[in-house]
Order: C-alpha cells, then sequence, then structure tokens
C-alpha cells in the first residue's frame, strides 16, 4: 500500500503539545524561575544578552539553586552580545556546578565582532518544558520598580516540541566555538511528557552557515498562503528582496497586512531606516502602526487565524544570513484567533496607526535625507555580513 502523503504545510510539525503566549517582563521572568525551580533533571539556558544587573542576579541564584540540588545545568551565552559579564559571575556559576561556555564569533571587542552572532533565546528543562522568543536576561526586559519592560513575547511549550528545543540546545553546546572545561555528558535519560491534548508545532532555526533557512522559509509560507490577513510585530523591520515580494504579491491578491513597529527604538539608525521602508508599504497598501509605551522587542506574526510564529527572527538580513536565530511556529485555530485578537487590543488601545497623510506631514526634507542615508547605512552592513557569509560557506 502506498504511504500516505504529509501535506506540506504540516511538514516538521510535532503533534502532542500544550502552548501558551507568554508577555515579556513580569510573567516570563516567573515562569522561568518558576521552571527552573520545578526541573528535575537539566536545564538548557542559551541566550544572546546576559546582564549582572537585579534581573541577571534572580535567575543566576535560581539556576544555582537547581546546580546544586543535583541538576544538570548547562549554559550558553554569546561571546559579543554578553561580553561584559563579570568574570567573577560566572567562576561563581562554575563553583556552584553549573556547565557554562561561549559562543565565540571569529573576533570581537567591545564594539566589533566578525562572525555568527547567537541571537536565539531558548530555555529548555528536562526535554519536556520550553521557552523560545525575544526575551534576554536584562532589567530591560524585566518590569522593575524604576521601569516597565520593553515590549516582547515568548511561546511556552509542554511535550513533543520542547524535546526538539532540548536536542537543538545539545547540538549548540556540544558545537559551541569556545569550551572551557572537559566535555560533559548531556544524554541523560529525560522524563518527558506528551500532554493528552493535540497542538501542531514546530521548531524552526535559522543559521545560513549551517544551510538552515526555516525560519525564512516560513515568512515565505505564510505570505504565499495567506487568504484573508497577516499580522507582523517586528522590531528593526527591515525585510530583503524575496520577503518584499511576497509580501507585495499577498497584498495584491487582497490579502490585509498590518505591520506592528515600534515608536520608540533603542537604535536609532535602524528607527530612520525603517521609516524610509514606509513609503515602500504605504504603495503597497500594508497598514502601518506604531506602539507608543516602551521599546518593541518583539518578533512574531499570524495570518488567517490559522498559524503563528513566535521567537527570536526579525525581519531582516541579518536575522536572515548573520544569526543563529530560533522561531517556533504554532498551527491551530484556537491559539491563532486568541493571538490574533491580543494583537487587535494592542493596535487598538497602544497603536498609533501612521498614515501616507500623517507620514507627510511630519517628513521634512533634512527627515528623508536622514532616512535615506540609515536605510543605505544598513543596507551596506546587511551587505558586508552576508557577503562575508556567501564567501565563508564557498570555503
Amino acid at each position: 500500500m502506498a504511504r500516505k502523503r504529509t501535506p506540506k504545510l504540516l511538514a516538521g510539525y510535532t503533534h502532542h503539545n500544550k502552548v501558551k503566549l507568554v508577555h515579556g517582563g513580569h510573567d516570563y521572568f516567573s515562569l522561568l524561575e518558576e521552571r527552573i525551580e520545578k526541573a528535575r533533571t537539566t536545564i538548557h539556558l542559551q541566550t544572546y544578552i546576559y546582564e549582572d544587573d537585579e534581573t541577571g542576579k534572580r535567575v543566576a541564584e535560581a539556576l544555582k539553586r537547581a546546580a546544586q540540588r543535583g541538576v544538570k545545568v548547562f549554559i550558553l551565552l554569546d561571546g559579543y552580545a554578553s561580553q561584559a559579564l563579570p568574570a567573577a559571575f560566572i567562576k561563581d556559576w562554575k563553583a556552584s556546578g553549573i556547565h557554562f561556555r561561549w559562543f565565540w564569533p571569529l573576533f570581537k571587542s567591545r564594539r566589533f565582532y566578525l562572525g555568527r552572532r547567537m541571537h536565539h533565546k531558548v530555555f529548555v528543562t528536562d526535554g519536556a518544558y520550553g521557552l523560545t522568543g525575544g526575551v534576554n536576561i536584562s532589567d530591560r526586559y524585566n518590569d522593575t520598580p524604576t521601569q516597565k519592560a520593553w515590549l516582547d513575547r515568548a511561546l511556552f511549550v509542554e511535550g513533543e516540541a520542547a524535546l526538539k528545543l532540548h536536542i537543538i540546545c545539545n547540538y549548540m553546546w556540544r558545537k559551541a566555538y569556545y569550551t572551557q572545561g572537559a566535555n560533559v555528558d548531556i544524554t541523560d535519560r529525560l522524563p518527558g511528557i506528551q500532554p493528552s491534548e493535540e497542538c501542531l508545532v514546530r521548531v524552526r532555526r535559522n543559521d545560513w552557515v549551517m544551510r538552515q533557512l526555516q525560519i525564512s522559509k516560513s515568512y515565505v509560507e505564510m505570505f504565499r498562503t495567506a487568504t484573508s490577513h497577516i499580522t507582523i510585530m517586528s522590531s528593526y523591520f527591515l525585510p530583503g528582496k524575496l520577503l518584499r515580494k511576497q509580501m507585495s504579491l499577498a497584498s495584491k491578491r487582497g490579502v490585509a497586512i498590518k505591520v506592528i513597529m515600534g515608536g520608540v527604538s533603542d537604535v536609532r539608525v535602524a528607527r530612520l531606516a525603517e521609516q524610509y521602508m514606509y513609503r515602500w508599504l504605504f504603495r503597497n497598501k500594508i497598514e502601518i502602526y506604531e506602539y507608543q509605551e516602551t521599546v518593541l522587542h518583539a518578533k512574531m506574526a499570524a495570518y488567517d487565524g490559522a498559524w503563528v510564529t513566535v521567537g527570536s527572527y526579525n525581519v531582516n538580513r541579518i536575522s536572515a544570513y548573520a544569526s543563529v536565530e530560533l522561531n517556533m511556529d504554532v498551527r491551530d485555530a484556537a491559539f491563532a484567533r486568541s493571538v490574533e485578537q491580543e494583537l487587535d487590543t494592542l493596535i487598538r488601545e497602544h497603536c498609533v496607526q501612521v498614515t501616507p497623510e500623517s507620514f507627510s506631514r511630519h517628513s521634512s526634507l533634512l527627515k528623508k535625507i536622514l532616512q535615506r542615508l540609515a536605510y543605505q547605512s544598513i543596507r551596506l552592513i546587511f551587505f558586508l555580513f552576508t557577503f562575508y557569509f556567501r564567501q565563508e560557506k564557498a570555503h
């Protein structure tokens, strides 16, 4: 009997999962600490930025307690973005039994690096519970007495997809560019869980050097498949030629596309470059909304009340070609509808729509020049990064 083919849109999904969308700030870090305290066998934490501030210290204390009760704790940090973490902080981890490594670029200094950056933010316990999104370990991403957290989102998963995350973290740990200390056996038997409900989840990676472009393909699939509507929330939104083409084609066939970007940005040049893109978005009948309250750092998209992606991937060429990124895609109607309702509420209550008329009123000649210069500068940086990686892959 011929085997039944898996529909293309369902390829790569695991079935037995339970998911929850998690807000950055207090919700995220409360859940993170809860899962650390409940871990039984293993913890993987891999993140881009880890800072020695109040939030970093709280998470560090929870991780040390886990290690001291016999949980194997593995921490992998990006060697550029987390390089300010004091040596004494790391030494304290190791003294507590935590296994630590850097993911190193080929060359780094305080202001420059050359090579891949590990941009994903992944946390897994016992191969059964996982968190991934855009949240780094820092006060900027947490709610503190003096400031509100940056707007961010993560996906919490229980079940088969969490085991996939565990396997990826194992791989990243072993392949880290720089290691300290002896190799550690991380293949222990895991307790595992299998939720009774069915929710389709797939783990998606972008690591161009390792020939992984899964997240980019997920976005292309979204633009090609959507029939009704798409909502994208993205910091540093500068889509390359391929995604712009797919967005334009989707809009032309009647798909309503909304993009939520930050009205406040931590990177001034990126903000100006985004604004230069507005005219292209207007020409393609794509609606623009700017979040006003804090810095927008979330990276997610949803379409047709059917599908959602959440993770570390920014819609630009750095995430596509120069970073190690990780998202999770969820194909579940009830979850997708709830996420879209939340995005609609965010737009209605916390965003300002930018129209061609309002944008034109605030666009002086000087602003137009600065926006163009910023956009061309960012394009040059992207070209240099992607050219370098094309050369590296060719060799």
